[in-house]
């Protein structure tokens, strides 16, 4: 039976292989903002900075539990024998021994009974003068760097999403503009064989016009390239596999309608992780602070002892105990202890020094890059609205450049066709028309990547995605 199922999970695996392969090969439809949203959910960094934001936050409540006093349960149960002797003793490098008490014997005696112990010790540290609170600020600290870390990946992934989807837009563009051109540089490469055979061109224009046509076709290549390139970088960074996209095309007709904002650049995501970063760090120097400081403990121990040997057992009573388990292991005295005290390590200071002083170095490190990505982005500010009023006033521009140059290329190859006009004059109308094509498709991607680096610098990524479709 099984001989037979293998073939035939073999065929329906080959089977749905290959109508993965089929839905793999359909175009996919994708707008802006489901790329931007499809990103910010499955992105792995993304996700791996939730998770580490999620521990911090985990460490927090953590670091408040350490108020709570240490409370230890102890049940202990033996069997064995209580000879003593007058002595000292030391506990070193981990090593133990039996405790044992009893009468001291003369010599050596095997009498041996059960015995038990019962312990309930507590000790709550109720007074630490700012230590454990110090330790509590510093993990909030450190959760707020984490979410501060998460915030700014969210935003610097979706600002990268956002330009590598206008920039796939434009070579998608750019790769039908090649193909436009192609189809010119074709026929006017037909037309000029036909003007050859018939003598009325010399036969070097056909040369020509076979030499302008395989540079079309190899900047067709390039750009089909180029396309491929931009639409793998898409798919990683919204992390699905790569497939044919089809892009929202309405940018090339519309403009933003605002380009103003009141978020200040010290708000930028990528400004508050740094400053996060110089909160923590000063949390640091203080939890290193009070980390020398005493304690104040309060403490107490509940003890119950049962023991198979009796009150009177002496050398001179040897028959005195019991070999019975649950004679030993009921209790028959107990004690209880309360009490208050408080520990330093006195040589601490000395300690705890020298991490203070190295903490401090690290804060004044991470001011200085809080202050040069500030001032990057407000030079990236200034530059975006810079580039906001070229892109505007190309917009403006352009219609005019693409209608001249097509009128001038319809004239030269009419021109051409009578005899009024040369290969060189069609050469030169067909690189304009290129040209202006191509500015035209660049022209108003520009705007949405100049207001996409506002919304980058100033840190509002609303700006952008409020007039986005």
């Amino acid at each position: 039976m099984r001989k037979l199922l293998k073939p035939v999970a073999w065929c329906l695996a080959l089977l749905l292989f290959m109508r993965g392969e089929n839905i793999f090969s359909q175009p996919v439809t994708l707008n802006l903002s489901d790329a931007v949203r499809t990103g910010l959910t499955n992105y792995q960094e993304i996700q791996a900075k939730r998770n580490i934001a999620n521990a911090s936050a985990a460490l927090v409540q953590n670091a408040r539990n350490q108020y709570l006093p240490d409370v230890t349960a102890s049940i202990q149960q033996a069997y064995g024998t209580v000879n003593g002797q007058f002595g000292v003793y030391s506990s070193f490098a981990g090593t133990s021994t039996i405790a044992s008490a009893g009468p001291m014997y003369s010599g050596q005696s095997w009498n041996a009974a059960f015995g038990s112990i019962y312990l309930l010790n507590t000790n709550w540290e109720f007074v630490s003068f700012g230590r454990l609170q110090s330790r509590i600020d510093l993990a909030s600290k450190q959760w707020l760097l984490d979410s501060a870390n998460l915030t700014q990946d969210k935003f610097v992934q979706s600002v990268k999403i956002a330009g590598a989807y206008l920039n796939l837009l434009i070579a998608q563009r750019f790769v039908q503009n090649a193909k436009s051109n192609v189809d010119r540089a074709s026929f006017v490469q037909q037309t000029v064989i036909a003007r050859t055979k018939s003598g009325l061109n010399p036969g070097v224009d056909s040369s020509i016009a076979n030499s302008d046509l395989s540079a079309a076709k190899l900047s067709w290549i390039q750009a089909i390239n180029s396309e491929q390139q931009f639409r793998n970088q898409l798919c990683q960074l919204i992390n699905i596999l790569p497939a044919e996209l089809l892009l929202d095309t309405t940018y090339f007709a519309s403009q933003p309608r605002d380009f103003t904002t009141n978020f200040p650049v010290a708000n930028n995501p990528q400004v508050q992780f740094y400053k996060s970063r110089i909160d923590e760090s000063i949390s640091t120097e203080k939890y290193l602070h009070k980390s020398i400081n005493p304690g104040l403990n309060l403490f107490g121990s509940l003890q119950g002892k049962g023991s198979g040997f009796d009150y009177n057992y002496t050398p001179l009573l040897d028959g005195n105990y019991s070999k019975s388990y649950f004679d030993g292991i009921n209790p028959s005295r107990y004690n209880y202890l309360v009490g208050i005290g408080i520990g330093w390590n006195i040589v601490s200071p000395a300690k705890v020094r020298e991490q203070v002083r190295a903490q401090q170095f690290l804060t004044a490190a991470y001011q200085n890059e809080y202050d040069l990505i500030s001032t990057q982005l407000r030079d990236q500010l200034v530059l975006s609205d810079q580039q906001i009023e070229n892109s505007l006033n190309s917009i403006k521009e352009v219609p005019f450049e693409h209608k001249a140059a097509t009128d001038a290329y319809i004239q030269k190859t009419v021109l051409y066709k009578n005899g009024l006009a040369n290969i060189v004059d069609v050469q030169q109308a067909l690189y304009n028309l290129n040209r202006a094509e191509t500015d035209l498709s660049v022209a108003y991607i520009n705007i949405w990547q100049a207001l996409l680096l506002k919304s980058a610098a100033s840190g509002d990524f609303d700006l952008f995605m409020k007039q986005v479709k």
